[in-house]
């Protein structure tokens, strides 16, 4: 169906590329500086396809931006206690900068208590409580990958959070809540919308908001009728047949600013790991800028 819409495209793919660009050139240097390439280690659990995925292109992102990819495979039997023994061996692992655990890891695994495993200073996918804590109060830590590539899309795209109204629809540990904090750190008023939310609430509160970042993992969840006329939407959802949780076309028609699906959130996640890897190898190898 064509479309008249009236909304400007936020191109995450492009500032993802020159973030990444970037990222290299801060590798470069520090590898330089050094003698010691930023390594960003993955763990994989099981062979979920859409996992595997995810990391072969992880890992191709890591060597374009100079930084080094040690892979974990691990079998879809692994237990908790394995799989937190794995993590801990990579945080005390001095050649390791960064841990991305690939998640879900099956549901026979306590989640959480392998995040936990992972060492605060090399947290670069931002998932342990000592992450959000940070996030929440402000304090230097790594960001939630995809919150932290969405505050960096809003600043490219000057839209200053500071007296708008966000609303955040989803609240997961790793993108909803932490979203919602670095929104509210930026001085936004922000409601959490989610699944227990009555539908007329969320309407008038989609209605309200300058700003809406959807990230409740349902397709086409937020209707365009809902959005306020020239409100920023960022899409952070993605839903087998690439399409992400707002229903696009429409949204775009009302919108002033909207992300696309695929082309939005997705590579800024990606160049936001990137980027906190260095970062965090930078402070490790004591050779901060």
């Amino acid at each position: 169906m064509s479309t008249t819409a009236s909304a400007r495209l936020m191109d995450g793919s492009g500032l993802a590329r020159r973030l990444v660009e970037e990222t290299a050139a801060r590798a470069a240097d520090l590898t330089r500086r050094t003698g010691t390439r930023p390594c960003l280690a993955t763990v994989l659990v099981g062979e979920d396809p859409a996992s595997v995925t995810y990391v072969r292109m992880k890992r191709a992102r890591c060597e374009k931006a100079g930084i080094r990819s040690h892979h974990v495979e691990l079998p879809a039997t692994t237990t908790t206690e394995e799989l937190v023994a794995a993590l801990r061996a990579l945080s005390e692992d001095p050649e390791v900068h960064g841990i991305l655990l690939q998640h879900p890891v099956g549901r026979h695994i306590d989640e959480r208590a392998a995040f936990e495993a992972i060492a605060p200073e090399k947290d670069v996918d931002g998932v342990t409580i000592s992450s959000f804590a940070a996030m929440s109060f402000g304090l230097p830590g790594f960001v939630s990958c995809t919150p932290g590539g969405i505050m960096r899309l809003l600043d490219a795209y000057d839209v200053d959070p500071a007296g708008k109204r966000a609303v955040v629809v989803g609240r997961s540990a790793i993108l909803g809540k932490p979203a919602g904090m670095l929104l509210l750190a930026r001085n936004a008023t922000v409601t959490y919308c989610h699944s227990y939310t009555p539908a007329a609430d969320l309407s008038a509160a989609l209605r309200a908001a300058d700003i809406v970042i959807a990230a409740v993992g349902r397709p086409r969840f937020i209707k365009g009728e809902d959005i306020k006329p020239g409100a920023v939407v960022v899409d952070a959802g993605y839903n087998e047949g690439n399409v992400g949780d707002v229903d696009f076309e429409p949204a775009a028609e009302r919108a002033g600013l909207i992300t696309p699906v695929p082309g939005g959130v997705g590579p800024m996640t990606i160049a936001t790991l990137l980027a906190q890897t260095v970062e965090a190898a930078e402070h490790q190898l004591g050779a901060t800028a």
